[in-house]
């Protein structure tokens, strides 16, 4: 990993695909501890559960996992700890406009190395209804079906 602006991911929230409309993304940096950075360097994190909401005018990352760092001593880091986001102040009015819309939601999708720095993406997303989650089942399963099609095509 290069300080070339390579992405290297740490995790993923592909449930938030599943059970979101996802409107509108935003790329945070992270206020974390030194523990918190190595283990995130060893790749102990996933932000499936989690969540974000503005307060004091702040945005801060709720319910993420950060798992231990083993050679922290007594330094270690509480693993769910809430955590603020780096945002200018433009995104995160941006963003408050859009929590104070009915039913928008704002949901971490990816942590990830940014140039040596930890970043995560954050969306504002619009929950989905239970017929739209089974017409996203449908079009995955065509389009898995076109690709095993086309593959037998080629061969």
């Amino acid at each position: 990993m290069g300080n070339d602006g390579s992405q290297r991911n740490i995790s993923d929230n592909r449930r938030a695909r599943y059970n979101y409309e996802l409107l509108e993304f935003f790329q945070a940096g992270l206020v974390l501890t030194g523990s918190e950075v190595k283990s995130l360097r060893l790749g102990h994190a996933h932000i499936n559960e989690a969540y974000a909401s503005v307060s004091r005018g702040e945005v801060w990352l709720i319910g993420a996992h950060i798992g231990a760092y083993q050679n922290a001593g007594y330094a270690q880091h509480d693993e769910r700890r809430t955590r603020k986001l780096l945002l200018n102040a433009a995104e995160i009015e941006k963003i408050k406009r859009g929590l104070e819309q009915k039913g928008l939601t704002l949901v971490p999708t990816r942590l990830y190395w940014h140039k040596g720095r930890a970043k995560v993406d954050v969306a504002l997303a619009k929950g989905k209804k239970t017929f739209d989650k089974r017409e996203t089942i449908k079009r995955r399963e065509e389009d898995r079906t076109l690709r095993r099609v086309m593959k037998g095509v080629k061969g």
